[in-house]
């Protein structure tokens, strides 16, 4: 159990150490408080060079553990996966403004680094994992997005889910799209209002309003106030609205665009406004 916690609680240099002779990088070095930080967020780290130590001094002793070896290879591929998300890191933060060194080494953008990293090792797909690249990767340039931001980006990260990525995305590519024109962009049949898919589709769309991602289009005065829309007269219909109707458009709130383009894409060009 000692060894254990002694493994498990390796500095920054140790683990950087570890993942050096593994593969021998040079920018890992330029990056090794990152790279360090990222590995320390990720609990089963520790472990397999914890047991990857073990099997090596085995070896030499002339005894092999199977059931070590076989953990291993079962790791090998999540393992790969890791070194390639570090190497991706490690490129892009090479395309950073050398303004920005300083920025990188802060404890501040560490702690985000860290933050993301155990975002990324519980994530369930390739697709949301990528997001949580992009977006740590991005925050590199402080001036682009306060660290306030990127943690709330974080937690939907960590919240949505990529059906409601799906929405957004519609919503971005198509402004004003109305919840019709949604639903169609990611399928071709409009099943039953009393249905689970329609309920999941109201459930999707009411997440993402109440989070701030999303809102229905408003019309603004020339200094940014929403101008309150009209009464109308009630419809005498005896049926609800539709979850699918064909009016109303949608759009991303600026909180939301600044999500998609800190996350979704790859490279973030200033917005208008942010300073």
């Amino acid at each position: 159990m000692e060894k254990k916690e002694v493994s498990l609680g390796r500095t920054e240099e140790f683990i950087f150490f570890d993942l050096a002779v593994l593969k021998q990088k040079d920018k890992w070095g330029k990056y090794c408080r990152v790279i360090a930080n990222a590995m320390s967020a990720i609990p089963w780290v520790g472990t397999i060079f914890s047991a990857a130590a073990a099997v090596h001094g085995e070896k030499e002793q002339g005894k092999v553990n199977e059931l070590y070896e076989e953990w291993l290879k079962v790791h090998k591929e999540k393992v790969q996966y890791l070194m390639m998300t570090l190497d991706e890191v490690a490129d892009r933060l090479e395309s950073v403004h050398e303004d920005y060194e300083v920025r990188i080494q802060s404890d501040e953008y560490l702690a985000l680094v860290r933050r993301a990293f155990r975002s990324w090792d519980e994530a369930e797909t390739h697709e949301k994992r990528e997001y949580v690249v992009n977006l740590i990767s991005n925050a590199a340039a402080s001036n682009l997005c306060p660290d306030d931001q990127i943690r709330l980006f974080n937690d939907w990260l960590d919240t949505y889910h990529e059906i409601h990525f799906k929405v957004i995305r519609a919503i971005y590519q198509k402004p004003g799209i109305t919840r019709l024109g949604i639903w169609t962009s990611v399928s071709q049949t409009i099943p039953r209002e009393d249905s689970a898919e329609a309920d999941l589709f109201r459930l999707l769309i009411r997440d993402l309003s109440t989070g701030g991602v999303i809102r229905q289009h408003r019309q603004t005065t020339y200094d940014g106030r929403f101008i309150k829309s009209t009464s109308k007269s009630s419809s005498s219909s005896s049926t609800m609205e539709s979850a699918f109707e064909n009016k109303k458009q949608y759009e991303l709130t600026e909180l939301g665009s600044q999500f998609v383009h800190y996350t979704m894409n790859q490279v973030v060009k200033r917005l208008s406004g942010v300073t």
